[in-house]
């Protein structure tokens, strides 16, 4: 036999290297305790991410260039979730009355607490202020429309500008959803009447809000 039949019949034989079975599920597990670890401690190391997870510090920088490409994957995970339900034809956000809309639009995203406090408390840390508001462009783009729409319409405040009433009512949502228990049964209406609150309804307008449409908080969990 040749060298060179030799040879094909080796190539011909040998699979290529597969990636090890593991690594995706390493990779899984990486961003599952970042998200963790990071909602609890939004400064936290990649030392502490990687024990979260069960890992060396080694094995996490063999899936993430360093901790900030770690954390700018997370965050933008959990903003296609919230992308998601701002573009839910579902909830009718262009069609319902503002206040109402509002409401819905945050007991929607209170329903996924924890991916909600993971992004709320990364958002809180400086060092990623301009990743959060990149990827929840979508998101913002909602809120800035019922907040116009409420302002014109005259169910909204507006003594403040648009945006700074927008800007408002995310940062007191963030506020609340990261300093407030998630299995705490209260927690859902207490989200949605901050969020009504800001928005300039009455602590007596958001609590008739709420009665009148339990399904805004009906499904707190």
């Amino acid at each position: 036999m040749c060298a060179s039949s030799y040879h094909r019949r080796v190539t011909d034989t040998v699979s290529p290297r597969r990636p090890r079975k593991d690594a995706a599920a390493n990779r899984a597990g990486l961003l599952s305790a970042a998200a963790r670890t990071l909602a609890l401690d939004p400064s936290a190391s990649v030392d502490a991410i990687a024990r979260a997870a069960g890992l060396s510090r080694r094995a996490l920088y063999g899936h993430f260039d360093d901790r900030d490409a770690l954390v700018r994957e997370l965050v933008a995970s959990g903003a296609q979730r919230f992308n998601a339900i701002a573009t839910d034809p579902g909830l009718r956000l262009d069609t319902e009355p503002v206040p109402v809309a509002l409401a819905r639009l945050t007991g929607r995203l209170w329903g996924e607490a924890s991916h909600v406090q993971v992004a709320a408390a990364v958002a809180l840390d400086e060092r990623h202020v301009e990743d959060s508001a990149a990827a929840l462009a979508p998101l913002r783009r909602a809120l800035m429309n019922l907040v116009r729409r409420g302002q014109d319409e005259g169910t909204l405040r507006t003594d403040v500008a648009a945006p700074t009433l927008a800007r408002l009512i995310e940062e007191t949502a963030r506020t609340v959803i990261v300093r407030l228990d998630a299995s705490s049964p209260e927690a859902h209406s207490l989200v949605v009447r901050a969020v009504l609150s800001i928005a300039g309804l009455s602590w007596r307008d958001a609590a008739a809000l709420i009665d009148a449409h339990s399904d805004v908080v009906g499904a707190a969990s």
